[in-house]
């Protein structure tokens, strides 16, 4: 159980949620059936397929791969031993591959695409939306949008729902520019229906090369409208911070990627070093990303004990503690959400506002609290990601699908995005002084 807590690139990031996953085709498929599909075993071969003679007789330690064994039937894996049970709980499987092969109108069939179908009607047979397979090519990009750079309109977004969902636009970015807000959703690309077209899928459309255009149709509300955008290179931003009037510091974390917890220390220096009286920490529109960011950055405000803990399928709960030396533990602080602050962003607003640590204000943020592993397969074969565990706050309180409620609810209409006004940074700034003189 201990490993669970620290399993390599743990993420919360929202299915994700982020605008830079492509559904792309990529390397063979090879490793997939005999270890994700539990076929291992040259009994279970399909028709008009011969196991290859040395499969038999080959040792398992001298197979580099299954292609090696066997070039003519790559899912099959010699050094398998496949049980009884699963032999007949497949044969279903391999009865339709026969009859896909055998009576298909358009042959040959892709063998590539079928395996990939394969394993992601496995995953969406969970029944939970964070759990689904990537291609190598969305695996990488998915991983450069915590970590650099890529091309398209900078926003996060949510690939789960019916629509591609816009969770934010992240600042200055083209997204930005062109007014798009969170909870819009995207019905259509270049006045192409995205009814029922798979968000990964949708994604494809909305990325492309930096200097071309793509027309978004949007649904805000109960109106559509169409905005063209011109894509450009996006580098994804960590931390912003700077000094308000009355002496007020302000930080806004915009993601938890890997270099966000230097980031962020090295602004908190740089602001900490005027002698603010008072901090605003700023959440909003911030979708999320590697739990272990998560905790290190609310230890920047919490000095010690619980500040989450996992809960796992066989009811295991793991505590994660506060880690020493947090930079802002003690100055006034008020905190910043919004419908947009989601899943490693909602750890760090739960635990301070369990604690009292500090207020939140602005809107119920997003819900999402559940831990996904980004498991990579081998030979380049892409990656799965899995939920593995709930989230809970120091109180141990669910926030998946509930999201967290301010202490100051306080909204931002349509109107104060185009004046660029912002209510709830002002209110924030009001509910700060205030503590600050009564204290």
């Amino acid at each position: 159980m201990e490993n669970k807590g620290i399993r390599t690139c743990l993420t919360i990031g929202i299915s994700l949620l982020v605008l830079v996953v492509v559904f792309a085709a990529g390397a063979g498929a090879g490793y997939f059936a005999p270890r994700l599909l539990g076929i291992g075993s040259p009994a279970l071969t399909p028709t008009g397929c011969t196991p290859c003679p040395e499969v038999t007789t080959l040792p398992s330690d001298e197979v580099t791969s299954t292609q090696d064994a066997c070039p003519e039937c790559p899912y099959l894996d010699p050094s398998g031993d496949t049980p009884k049970e699963y032999e007949e709980l497949f044969a279903p499987f391999w009865e339709t591959w026969d009859i896909v092969h055998e009576e298909f109108v358009d042959q040959p069939v892709d063998d590539l695409a079928l395996m990939r179908g394969a394993i992601e009607g496995m995953l969406e047979a969970l029944g939970d939306k964070h759990t689904s397979y990537m291609t190598p090519e969305e695996l990488e990009q998915a991983n450069e949008s915590l970590e650099g750079e890529y091309e398209g309109i900078g926003a996060w977004v949510d690939i789960t729902g019916d629509y591609v969902e816009i969770l934010s636009p992240m600042k200055g970015s083209p997204a930005a520019e062109a007014g798009l807000l969170p909870k819009d959703k995207v019905i259509a690309i270049d006045d192409e229906d995205m009814s029922n077209i798979p968000g990964q899928l949708v994604l494809q459309r909305i990325l492309g090369p930096a200097g071309t255009d793509v027309t978004l149709t949007i649904l805000r509300g109960d109106e559509s409208f169409d905005v063209t955008i011109t894509r450009a290179n996006i580098t994804v931003p960590t931390a912003e911070a700077e000094m308000l009037d009355d002496n007020i510091a302000y930080i806004a974390l915009l993601n938890y990627g890997e270099n966000t917890t230097e980031q962020l220390r090295a602004e908190l220096k740089t602001v900490l070093d005027q002698n603010p009286e008072g901090l605003i920490f700023d959440l909003r529109n911030n979708g999320g990303g590697y739990l272990t960011t998560a905790i290190q950055v609310v230890s920047e405000f919490i000095g010690e004990g619980v500040v989450m803990y996992e809960e796992y399928g066989d009811g295991q709960i793991l505590p994660y503690n506060a880690i020493p030396g947090g930079l802002a533990t003690e100055i006034p602080l008020v905190v910043l959400v919004n419908e947009g602050t989601a899943s490693a962003s909602e750890i760090t607003a739960g635990a301070i506002q369990d604690y009292q640590r500090a207020p939140l204000v602005g809107v119920t943020t997003y819900g999402k609290g559940s831990v996904q592993s980004w498991i990579t397969l081998k030979d380049n074969a892409g990656g799965v990601r899995v939920t593995i565990a709930r989230w809970l706050t120091p109180e141990k309180r669910q926030i998946a699908e509930q999201g967290l409620t301010p202490e100051y609810v306080v909204e931002m209409t349509e109107e104060d995005y185009t004046a660029g006004r912002d209510p709830q940074l002002e209110k924030a700034i009001e509910v700060l002084k205030e503590f600050i003189r009564n204290n």
